[in-house]
């Protein structure tokens, strides 16, 4: 098992690719502390790694406020030990697809917030446990917005900030043997993508030439195929991996750089 005695905090557990890569690191050996902004919106996570022998905590919590990210850590530590294993996870959007110009202040504060300074608060409070516990790793969900225009101004720039915050992280906590990377996901079948694909169906909005727009495979990743790729980042797999940003996008940028061309 690649996470045999590692602690893990997940945010963003309660679905999707945080739901996936908690179930996964509990598969893996790791002991997992599941965030989502509402901790009975987690419990159905941990309930699925008790029932197969795993242990798991749920914290409902905010991770852009500094007191919930420290009682996220303290119990962490109180029930499950020293974190060597952070998936920075949680993440929003509300921008609602609208240009630059027509997002409210409150809109995009709210995006930087979460997606740029959580995973900064987080870090700031487990690193010192990390260190203790004589190092660890630390994984960001960014996001290939990073690196193209695919979505709004706030998203793009949060996660562009986050895979920077992931270097400055490597190089500054590597005398510590802590490990950070940034997790980059193209499109994913998740309860929020769902949910969109959905409306846009109602308005005719989707075909398959926009789904091959979004991935030379020609379809969406499932939530697993994410946590892999964070599977891999947390553990000894990547024993030589920081700094870096992990593209898992069905080949989305490549397809980006094609049409750029054309």
């Amino acid at each position: 098992m690649r996470l045999k005695d590692k602690v893990a905090i997940v945010t963003g557990g309660a679905g999707g690719m945080g739901e996936a890569s908690a179930i996964l690191f509990a598969q893996e050996g790791a002991s997992v502390t599941v965030v989502d902004l509402k901790e009975e919106a987690a419990q159905p996570t941990v309930d699925t790694i008790r029932r197969a022998g795993g242990q798991a905590i749920a914290v409902g919590a905010d991770v852009t406020r500094t007191a919930d990210v420290e009682r996220i850590v303290a119990r962490t530590v109180a029930e499950l030990g020293l974190p060597t294993v952070l998936l920075n996870n949680a993440g929003t959007d509300t921008e609602n697809k609208q240009p630059l110009h027509e997002v409210s202040e409150e809109a995009f504060d709210r995006v930087i917030e979460v997606n740029l300074k959580g995973p900064w608060l987080m870090m700031k409070h487990v690193v010192p446990h990390m260190i203790a516990a004589g190092g660890g790793s630390i994984v960001n969900t960014a996001s290939i917005g990073a690196f193209i225009a695919a979505l709004t101004a706030g998203y793009c720039a949060s996660k562009a900030g986050l895979v920077a915050l992931s270097r400055v992280g490597a190089v500054q906590l590597a005398q510590y043997g802590i490990r950070v990377n940034s997790l980059c996901p193209g499109a994913t079948m998740s309860p929020l993508t769902q949910r969109e694909l959905k409306e846009m169906e109602e308005h005719g909005l989707v075909d398959q030439d926009m789904i091959y727009r979004m991935s030379a495979l020609g379809r969406f990743a499932e939530p697993i195929e994410q946590a892999r790729g964070a599977l891999f980042l947390a553990s000894d797999d990547s024993s030589f991996v920081t700094g870096a940003p992990l593209i898992v996008d069905g080949g989305w940028t490549s397809l980006a750089g094609v049409a750029t061309s054309a």
